[in-house]
């Protein structure tokens, strides 16, 4: 059979954490590579009594649901996102699979071919592989540590004449960064003068390091949801499993619907086992004692990475300390290429991902991310010194090859 894929096959590229995480599959490995919560701070139990609590109502449980959702637990996440000042009710939220399908959807019912998509340098590969997979246009904006530079917004916004923004401001991956309240306010400003549409991804919010730090959504900064400039996008895989595999989209009601008419052509609906099991975890499960747990863990995890990174006193070497998430971004000396250095490291018995996969172009090849969330503290220890060793025979081959 002579098999006659479409064009747009050229654009599907391999995910290098996917194809990282093969590698480290078994024990001879220890990954700093996957954005993995820690297993062991998995709520097994409960999920297992929630999961019981949903069979126990009969077999109606297990028959097709509705494309947007189940009721109830779209419902409870109106009143989780509440606290975060973001107030919407069922008919502005779809359940997905995932956040990642959030993004696809929504860019398969808003782009067309040739399309301008922002996003911020570096930014999640993810994203970059389904804007490109729809035929969009991927621009890169500028940034430093406080967000989004606004002035290159602007300019790009006019050059590539934008049609959409994508950003994670708090705790980016792969950069952890989390944007200033100065820079989030702006940026929704611009866009909204504009007419840009912005996908705001908050996989992370909920893992913040330290009690009196806040970070406003942009979606709760707009006018919402009706005529929002924002679509909201978060998930449950890192606050209670990625198994679960649900995540939901908020926005305005023609933005929803659209997007959930663009999810019946895809897969009707998503699990409705695994959203009634979520919606008596929030019923009848400490949900918010269980993040606060997950929070000090991870904050204790990163510490102790950093602490072992600036034990090895790398030269030139720098990093973002980052203010929660689950990774840090490494850039490594001028002339380092962090693809050359993952096979001394994997050598070595450790893995991380080279930065270069994170840039939609002109991608910086001394960069790398460290995950710190899913390895506890005896195999951290083991990791970075692993890491150390690699970095060193590297080093040390690359000045005999340079003579």
């Amino acid at each position: 059979m002579n098999y006659r894929f479409a064009d747009k096959m050229n654009s599907f590229k391999s995910s290098a954490v996917r194809e990282i995480l093969k590698l480290t599959q078994g024990d001879a490995i220890i990954s700093l590579a996957g954005g993995l919560p820690a297993e062991e701070h998995f709520p097994l139990e409960a999920v297992r009594d929630a999961f019981n609590r949903v069979l126990d109502q009969g077999k109606h449980v297990l028959q097709y649901g509705l494309t947007e959702g189940y009721t109830p637990l779209r419902e409870s996440l109106c009143n989780h996102l509440a606290r975060k000042h973001m107030h919407v009710t069922p008919d502005n939220m779809l359940l997905t699979t995932g956040s990642q399908q959030a993004i696809d959807l929504l860019t398969r019912v808003y782009i067309n071919p040739g399309d301008v998509i922002l996003v911020e340098r570096p930014t999640y590969l993810a994203a970059i592989q389904v804007f490109q997979s729809n035929g969009a246009r991927v621009i890169s904006v500028e940034g430093d540590d406080e967000g989004m530079n606004l002035d290159d917004l602007s300019h790009k916004i006019k050059q590539y004449q934008a049609k959409m923004a994508y950003v994670i401001p708090t705790f980016s991956n792969p950069g952890g960064k989390a944007w200033s309240l100065e820079r989030r306010k702006g940026f929704l400003e611009i866009c909204k003068n504009n007419q840009v549409l912005i996908i705001e991804d908050d996989p992370y919010g909920e893992l913040k390091f330290g009690e009196d730090t806040h970070y406003p959504t942009l979606f709760s900064l707009d006018d919402h949801p009706q005529g929002s400039s924002v679509v909201y996008t978060s998930t449950f895989s890192k606050i209670v499993a990625p198994a679960l595999r649900t995540g939901w989209a908020i926005g305005d009601r023609e933005v929803i619907s659209s997007m959930t008419r663009a999810k019946q052509a895809a897969d009707l609906h998503s699990s409705t086992m695994d959203q009634q099991a979520l919606h008596q975890l929030f019923e009848h499960f400490d949900l918010y004692g269980h993040i606060a747990t997950v929070r000090h863990e991870y904050e204790k995890r990163k510490n102790h990475m950093l602490s072992l990174m600036k034990q090895q006193q790398w030269e030139n070497v720098s990093w973002l300390e980052p203010k929660g998430g689950m990774f840090v971004w490494v850039k490594l000396p001028e002339g380092t290429k962090a693809e050359d250095l993952l096979q001394y490291a994997v050598k070595e018995g450790v893995a991380f991902v080279p930065g270069s996969s994170f840039f939609a172009s002109d991608p910086m090849y001394n960069t790398m991310r460290m995950n710190f969330s899913y390895s506890a503290h005896d195999q951290m220890v083991l990791a970075i010194e692993r890491l150390n060793a690699a970095m060193e025979k590297y080093k040390a081959d690359f000045s005999t090859a340079a003579r």
